[in-house]
């Protein structure tokens, strides 16, 4: 595609990442252990050739290497393992083919540092251990333009399409549920469904690619697979009285596959339609009395850092581990006296050993968790805790699993709560000095006031508590 941008980048920065990776060679069991990659995406490089342009082939963007338009994720994972490139929120490019394009055109112009984060892997390892890895983001101005622009042209042809089909009377369709067949405009069979049959998928106008749409769902009840569910039944009454007695005549909302259907979704980069749709209704919903009368309260499962135990309760899963790995949490949050933040870190720090393989007592590798357990609870190594500057450590502030919930569990020692609660003993009253005589006989600092200091009864001073002035009416002033 034609660039629709000029800019240039400056180098990006080196990022160190603490991963213990063995060398840059081939990629190792052990390397996938050391290195924590979260999902990403991918670039590619110089040698873009004419046959590209009109190829449905996704090339590679820095090899000759074509991959078919369904193999987008063995693109993906080929350019990070032979040429260590990884393009951030891949899935909110629009046009992934005419991405690639673009930049295998701009790598074969520059290099890669004018465009791509360096992320250097062992970074104090020895320097032929060391490796960088190429990250390729909408942080760099640039690609952002890109990324905006093929959203734009996707929006464009999906309203193009969505238009066509609004006003294509030569639409030809069966119902699914009763096979009568409908010609004309594609709204006459979606509204039959609805209205005859109670099965919505929406307003008519809100759909794009509706014959696809339709033939999609058609495919799943031939299947006999329930459209909301999406549970199989072994005869079609099983399943028409199944969706009728469940009310399932709907498509599943959580379905990812049926979102290219509508056109909300291509309305804004890298939001889906739920989050168009919220931020429609907040200002409806902030009207709206809250009502929680029906709340259920889900438990969350915390995960143990040693094994695949869950508990609900941070007490149960300490108990766990305290009797199975000998690991007492509690006792060293109070020990070391730990605050939350602290607590974060050395959750964190455990999770990555754990992860890689690694015991953080002795230092010691093992190809598998279940070898690193059996070693720590054999050899007594899970109480036996590193120096804590060796977890201490702003890196560890990030956790090396995004849903662990043992992290939200956590909370701050005694003595911080024992101090937040010696610091709050003094109240603090605020109180209307509209009226100041009123004020000194209603005041609640007469029932504050300690009984040995009302002893001698003497008058205020001027300008006593709260800085009122003396004056007449002083009877009713607080005496001490």
């Amino acid at each position: 595609m034609a660039a629709p941008l000029a800019l240039g980048a400056a180098p990006r920065g080196e990022e160190d990442d603490h991963c213990d990776r063995p060398g840059a060679g081939a990629v190792s069991n052990e390397d996938r252990k050391d290195c924590i990659l979260e999902p990403l995406s991918l670039p590619e490089r110089p040698g873009g050739s004419p046959t590209l342009v009109g190829s449905p082939s996704l090339p590679c963007a820095f090899c000759e290497e074509l991959f078919p338009p369904t193999e987008q994720d063995q693109l993906l994972k080929h350019m990070v393992i032979e040429h260590k490139m990884v393009i951030a929120d891949v899935k909110l490019v629009a046009d992934f083919r005419r991405y690639i394009l673009y930049w295998r055109k701009r790598f074969s112009e520059q290099p890669i540092t004018d465009f791509c984060s360096v992320i250097r892997i062992n970074s104090t390892a020895p320097l032929e251990e060391q490796d960088n890895y190429f990250l390729l983001c909408d942080v760099l101005p640039e690609d952002r333009v890109l990324r905006e622009e093929l959203q734009r042209q996707k929006l464009r042809g999906i309203l193009e399409q969505q238009q066509r089909e609004r006003s294509d009377d030569s639409f030809r369709g069966v119902c699914m549920f009763c096979s009568e067949e409908f010609l004309g405009n594609r709204s006459v069979l979606l509204n039959h469904m609805s209205r005859e049959h109670a099965f919505n998928i929406g307003l008519p106008d809100n759909i794009v690619h509706c014959g696809e749409f339709l033939r999609t769902l058609q495919e799943k009840l031939d299947n006999l697979q329930c459209l909301y569910c999406e549970r199989t039944f072994r005869d079609r009454n099983a399943l028409r009285d199944h969706m009728r007695k469940r009310r399932h005549r709907r498509v599943n909302p959580r379905n990812r596959e049926y979102d290219r259907f509508y056109v909300i979704n291509y309305l804004e980069l890298g939001k889906s339609w739920e989050e168009v749709q919220s931020e429609d209704d907040r200002e409806l919903l902030d009207h709206q009395d809250e009502d929680w009368s029906d709340w259920e309260e889900h438990p969350v499962s915390a995960v143990c850092l040693f094994c695949e135990k869950q508990a609900e309760t941070i007490e149960k899963l300490c108990v766990h581990m305290k009797d199975t790995h000998e690991f007492d949490l509690l006792e060293i949050k109070s020990g070391l006296g730990l605050n939350f933040y602290q607590q974060v870190k050395l959750v964190n720090f455990i999770r990555r050993q754990v992860h890689q393989g690694r015991c953080y007592a002795c230092h010691a590798r093992f190809p598998s968790r279940a070898a690193l357990r059996a070693h720590m609870e054999a050899a007594g190594h899970a109480a036996l805790l590193p120096d804590a500057a060796t977890w201490d450590q702003p890196e560890y502030y990030f956790p090396t699993y995004e849903n662990d919930s043992l992290l939200c569990t956590l909370s701050d020692s005694d003595s911080d709560l024992q101090a937040q609660e010696q610091e709050g003993s003094v109240p603090v009253i605020s109180e209307d000095t509209s009226g100041l005589q009123a004020l000194r006989r209603s005041s609640v600092l007469n029932q504050l006031l300690p009984p040995e200091a009302v002893k001698g009864r003497r008058e205020l001073p001027p300008g006593g508590p709260l800085g009122l002035p003396a004056g007449d009416g002083r009877e009713g002033a607080v005496q001490v």
